[in-house]
């Protein structure tokens, strides 16, 4: 399968860097926003800057585009195969035992208000005398009507989304086998040179290697000079360009040596780090004057929010101190639809929170309160307004509200049986390690893991 992820790193990696000198023109500027290289759209897409997860495509009214990519689960796949939407209006009524033990066959709840696939995720169609561009294709659904895809995916929108920039159906972050078969935002490839990815993180748009290897810069160097000589340069290996490499966008080369020509980005020589013990550590920025590389950061999180260390790496807390958690969730329906946001169905979470029972919910997994006057500095983390009783969104000016802090419009948690700062007692509580029905801590830094969160 061709995903449109895969299409990028394969561009990022084959690009010629003759193409990359003379596409420099086509570099779109994103302001503060990661850069993107400028690929063929139909008319009337476009993309658009987000927060969290660089650049996307969106169709005419700013709508993020998705894609459900095939996804293996313990008993067989879900998603979507290349060229065959599996996302209809259709209402599944049971499940499709794609999680073992659970059998397939189980009735699903609230069957009365439980929506269609295509209630959470209108297709993306093409017009009658649309023509295929670029990766850009037209695939035909049961009912004969045209749909577009990319990189051959049926694309979709999110109803989660309210407004241009928004990524609220899902994120580019890589998720386990033991996870739903999420949504996908899809965007261009990031203006990098070939042997550079970048990846979505809890902490921003990570600059890597096309490898997953940490990127770092030294607060030392000058943008046209490395002080990282000797012992130095054996610990934190300069990011070599070859011979042919031009400088591009954000862009620059530094001569080392003769003949020696180092990456630079935004001003910042780059380098890895020798004793990175495998993809994804970052341990480099553990050395004084080290830092990760980012082209953008992701929106500063709530100011009375603080940061503790644990055995492990770093994870949000609130002002207490006390390990900040989300909640994941997706059926076992073969729409693997989600059940992670307070409009969908509360009976998963209130099952595996309190046993069914929304008062021991909130005693052991207690929203993450706002204060009177404190309200959401970004798209990304907002306050919202809880009917503590159902765990919906309130009603406005309903008496019981409670004002809880969201990120990405979904609420966060606290955990009772975390008695001090730095304990994650938590995470991972829930079926299969809290990917599919369950909470897990809000990593800024973890080694530990396999990938980004």
């Amino acid at each position: 399968m061709r995903s449109a992820k895969f299409l990028s790193r394969r561009l990022q990696a084959t690009l010629p860097v003759a193409w990359l000198l003379a596409s420099a023109a086509a570099v779109a500027q994103g302001g503060p926003f990661e850069q993107w290289l400028d690929v063929p759209m139909p008319p009337g897409f476009r993309v658009e800057n987000t927060e969290l997860e660089g650049p996307v495509f969106a169709d005419r009214d700013g709508r993020t585009l998705y894609e459900w990519p095939l996804h293996v689960q313990r008993n067989g796949y879900s998603g979507e195969s290349p060229d065959t939407p599996a996302c209809y209006d259709e209402v599944l009524t049971v499940t499709a035992g794609l999680m073992s033990p659970y059998p397939p066959g189980i009735v699903l709840p609230e069957l009365e208000t439980r929506p269609s696939c295509t209630d959470l995720w209108p297709p993306a169609y093409a017009d009658a005398d649309a023509k295929p561009v670029g990766d850009w294709s037209i695939v035909e659904r049961r009912d004969g009507t045209r749909q577009w895809a990319y990189a051959e995916q049926p694309l979709y929108t999110s109803v989660r989304d309210a407004e241009p920039g928004d990524t609220l159906g899902g994120s580019k972050r890589p998720y386990g086998g033991d996870s739903p078969a999420y949504r996908v935002p899809i965007g261009p490839p990031p203006a990098v040179p070939p042997g550079f990815a970048v990846r979505t993180t809890s902490t921003g748009r990570m600059l890597t290697t096309d490898r997953n290897d940490s990127v770092y810069a030294y607060e030392g160097d000058a943008p046209d000079a490395s002080n990282c000589r000797g012992e130095c340069e054996r610990r934190f290996r300069p990011l070599l360009a070859p011979a042919l490499a031009r400088s591009f966008g954000e862009w620059t080369i530094l001569a080392r040596s003769p003949g020696v020509r180092q990456w630079v980005y935004r001003g910042e020589p780059l380098y890895t780090f020798a004793l990175d013990e495998h993809s994804w550590s970052q341990q480099g920025s553990d050395e004084p004057g080290w830092h990760n590389v980012y082209t953008q950061k992701a929106p500063p999180f709530p100011a009375s929010f603080t940061v503790q260390a644990t055995i492990v790496g770093d994870v949000l807390a609130d002002q207490r101190g006390m390990t900040i958690y989300v909640y994941q969730c997706g059926d076992d329906s073969q729409d693997q639809l989600s059940c992670d946001h307070p409009d969908d169905t509360q009976i998963y979470r209130l099952a595996m929170c309190g046993g069914g029972d929304p008062k021991r919910c909130l005693e052991y997994w207690p929203y993450v309160r706002a204060a009177d006057h404190e309200t959401g500095g970004s798209r990304t983390w907002s306050v919202i307004g809880i009917d503590p009783a159902t765990g919906h969104k309130a009603k406005p000016e309903q008496a019981d509200a409670i004002r809880v802090w969201a990120f990405r419009d979904r609420p966060i948690y606290t955990y009772a049986g975390d008695r001090q700062p730095g304990d994650t007692h938590g995470d991972g509580t829930g079926e299969w390690r809290g990917q599919r029905n369950g909470l897990r801590g809000f990593w800024l830094r973890n080694d530990m893991l396999e990938g980004p969160r």
